[in-house]
């Protein structure tokens, strides 16, 4: 209504010729206002998100921090619940490693939040979740984002790197390249000792010792 309303004054401005500074000044404070209203009702229609994101981020890289950049790309042009979990297409397949998640977690995670899942090159995600009871179900709670500027850093390949010795360099933040030079992790004699060293989420559900 308001876009009306504001159609309407200008067409009465241009259709009585000249007008004085007062008049001016008049019509351009109606507009003004009309446009804040309009700017504030889109603005209480937003709806504030918090995105979860769950891993070991062993080390966090760039990448890591991507997901929430796309993520909010992604809400900004649909909009969604409060609460979604989010998620690169590794860690939605690890929901089928067994004893990994809790099936009643999936459920509840999936069913009552949803989540939005970023894909990367070489994850089959859609056919992961065809292929998935749980993850069919509820498939219209899954958002999947693309990321068309493809990136295949991972941990995986940082951790790698620092056991040869080789810059990780604009591969993560400053400030966790300087704590992991900082404490010495990740090379190829922390890494050694770490060997079969087993999470204590996972312990849990495998029935393991607690850490």
């Amino acid at each position: 209504m308001g876009q009306a309303a504001i159609k309407h004054i200008t067409g009465m401005a241009e259709s009585t010729g000249p007008i004085s500074a007062d008049t001016k000044r008049g019509v351009g404070g109606f507009l003004l206002d009309q446009q804040l209203q309009i700017l504030s009702m889109e603005n209480s229609e937003r709806t504030e998100v918090v995105l979860l994101a769950c891993g070991s981020f062993n080390p966090i890289t760039n990448m890591h921090l991507r997901l929430f950049e796309l993520a909010k790309d992604y809400l900004n042009g649909t909009g969604v619940p409060k609460v979604k979990l989010l998620c690169g297409a590794d860690l939605l397949e690890s929901f089928g490693v067994p004893n990994l998640w809790k099936s009643e977690d999936i459920t509840k995670i999936v069913g009552d939040y949803g989540l939005i899942c970023i894909t990367r090159a070489g994850n089959d995600t859609q056919k992961f979740i065809y292929e998935s009871d749980v993850l069919w179900k509820h498939q219209n709670n899954i958002h999947l984002v693309n990321e068309w500027i493809t990136n295949d850093i991972s941990s995986t390949k940082i951790r790698r790197a620092l056991r040869r010795g080789q810059s990780i360099r604009y591969l993560v933040p400053d400030l966790v390249q300087e704590y992991i030079e900082e404490h010495g992790l990740y090379s190829s004699e922390s890494e050694e000792r770490n060997v079969g060293i087993i999470l204590a989420p996972l312990q849990r559900n495998t029935g393991g010792t607690d850490a």
